[in-house]
C-alpha cells in the first residue's frame, strides 16, 4: 500500500495523462469506427453518448471529493482532442455539459451537492441560451413565471447543441421579478419540453443542434441560477471546448491523408513516377499539413495550462487577474488555431487526386466540420479585443451574450 502511494506522488504528469487516456481509448476507437456511417447516413450518436456515459465520461471534472476524477484542464482538453478526433460532433455534443460542470463548482456547497451526485450517476446537461431573432443583446424572450411554488417555462431556443442527448438543460431566461437573465435547469423527460434536430448546418451535423420548445415546463426554485456577465473562466472553457473540437477535426484529417498516401497507387506523368508515399513532394505537403495541426494543438493545451494557472490558488491573482489570465489565453487561441486547421482540412485534397472527393469517402466532412465550429465565435472580435487589450490593458470581454443590436435613431 505504501509503495503504491510512493509511486502515485511520483508518476509523471504525462503517465497520469496515459493513464487516463487508457480508460476511454477503447471507448473513442468503437466510437470512431462508425464515424463515417453515422455521418453518411445522419445518424445521431445515441448510442455512443451512452458508452461514454457508462465509461464515467461526463465525471472528468467533477471534484475527486465529490466522486468525480478532478482532472486538470490540460488532462480533460487532450483527452476531448483525442474524443473530436474519433467523431468530432460527438466530442461537440459535450460542450453544454462540462460548461455546467463547471457552473456547479461555482454555485455554493449546497448546488454542488444536488447536481454533483446526478453528474457522476451518468447523467448529462444541455443548453439553450440563444434565440433566433426578436431579442435584444444581453435580453431573452424566453421568460420564467411563478406558479404556485414553482416556476413556469416558456420560450424557444434555437442551436440547443447536446440537449437531444441529456437529461437536463440549462436554458436562458428572464425571471418576473429578478433583474437580469437567469438560468433555469429544466428536466429534459417532462411534457413540456421538445426537442427537435432540425439543425441544416453544412457541419457538426450529428451534434443534435436545434431547436427546443418549453410550453410550461416546470422549474424547481433551487433550478434557478442568478446569471450575470461573467468574470469567471466559464465564458473562456465554453470556447476552449470549440478549439479542442477543432484541433480534434484536424488530427482526424491528418490520419485519413495518412492513410490516403500510403495507399494510393496511381500517380501522374507530371510527378516523379513515384508511388504517393514516396513522392518528396506529396511527403512535404503531408509534413506542412502535420506542422498545422500540431501547432494548433499545441496551442489549444497552453490556453488549458493558462485556465489551470488562473484557477491555481497558491499563486499570489486576485480574481482579475485570475479571469484576465485564462480569458486572454483562450481569446488568442481563437485567433489562430481555426485558420491553421481550416488550412489542414483544405490541404488533405492536395495530398492525393480527384478520387477524395467521392461522397461515399465524406473526406469533405472535416473542412465542414472545422468551417462550421469556427463560425461559432468571429475571430475578428477576438482580435480587437487583445490588441486593446495589449495596448490599452483594457479587459477582455468574454462572449456571454447574442441578440439583435440596438437600433440606431
Amino acid at each position: 500500500m505504501t509503495e503504491t502511494i510512493a509511486n502515485e506522488r511520483t508518476e509523471t504528469a504525462e503517465a497520469t495523462y496515459e493513464r487516463l487516456a487508457g480508460r476511454f481509448r477503447p471507448v473513442f476507437e468503437r466510437i470512431a469506427q462508425g464515424a463515417l456511417d453515422r455521418e453518411l447516413n445522419r445518424i445521431l450518436p445515441f448510442e455512443q453518448v451512452a458508452w461514454l456515459n457508462a465509461a464515467g465520461f461526463g465525471k472528468l471534472r467533477v471534484p475527486v471529493e465529490h466522486g468525480g476524477d478532478g482532472v486538470s484542464f490540460e488532462h480533460f482538453f487532450r483527452l476531448l482532442i483525442e474524443l473530436a478526433a474519433a467523431d468530432s460532433s460527438v466530442a461537440h455534443l459535450y460542450r453544454s455539459h462540462f460548461a455546467f460542470v463547471e457552473t456547479v463548482g461555482l454555485e455554493g456547497e449546497a448546488f454542488a451537492r444536488r447536481w454533483y451526485p446526478r453528474i457522476v450517476a451518468g447523467e448529462i446537461f444541455g443548453n439553450a441560451a440563444t434565440e433566433k431573432a426578436g431579442n435584444a443583446l444581453g435580453t431573452t424572450n424566453t421568460k420564467l413565471v411563478r406558479d404556485g411554488g414553482r416556476w413556469l417555462l416558456n420560450g424557444e431556443k434555437y442551436y440547443t447543441t447536446g440537449s437531444i442527448f441529456a437529461e437536463w438543460i440549462a436554458v436562458m431566461a428572464s425571471t418576473d421579478g429578478i433583474e437580469g437573465r437567469q438560468y433555469a435547469v429544466v428536466n429534459t423527460k417532462q411534457a413540456g419540453v421538445e426537442i427537435v434536430d432540425d439543425w441544416d448546418g453544412f457541419g457538426q451535423q450529428l451534434t443534435g443542434t436545434g431547436t427546443t420548445y418549453f410550453r410550461d415546463a416546470a422549474v424547481e426554485p433551487a433550478d434557478v441560477i442568478e446569471r450575470k456577465p461573467s468574470s469567471t473562466h466559464e465564458p473562456a472553457f465554453f470556447q476552449l471546448v470549440l478549439l479542442a473540437v477543432l484541433a480534434g477535426i484536424g488530427n482526424a484529417a491528418l490520419a485519413d491523408a495518412k492513410i490516403l498516401v500510403r495507399n494510393r497507387k496511381r500517380t501522374f506523368n507530371t510527378g516523379t513516377g513515384e508511388l504517393f508515399r514516396n513522392d518528396p513532394l506529396i511527403l512535404q505537403l503531408v509534413g506542412q499539413l502535420s506542422a498545422k495541426v500540431f501547432a494548433a494543438e499545441s496551442v489549444v493545451l497552453t490556453a488549458a495550462r493558462e485556465l489551470d494557472a488562473a484557477a491555481d490558488k497558491s499563486l499570489p491573482l486576485d480574481d482579475v487577474q485570475r479571469y484576465v489570465r485564462g480569458e486572454a489565453a483562450v481569446e488568442k487561441a481563437q485567433i489562430v488555431v481555426p485558420e491553421l486547421v481550416l488550412e489542414a482540412t483544405g490541404q488533405l485534397f492536395d495530398v492525393t487526386g480527384a478520387s477524395a472527393t467521392s461522397k461515399g469517402k465524406a473526406l469533405d466532412r472535416h473542412w465542414r466540420n472545422a468551417r462550421t465550429v469556427a463560425t461559432h465565435n468571429p475571430t475578428v472580435f477576438k482580435a480587437r479585443t487583445i490588441g486593446d487589450y495589449e495596448v490599452n490593458g483594457t479587459t477582455p470581454e468574454g462572449l456571454h451574450s447574442i441578440g439583435d443590436a440596438p437600433s440606431k435613431s
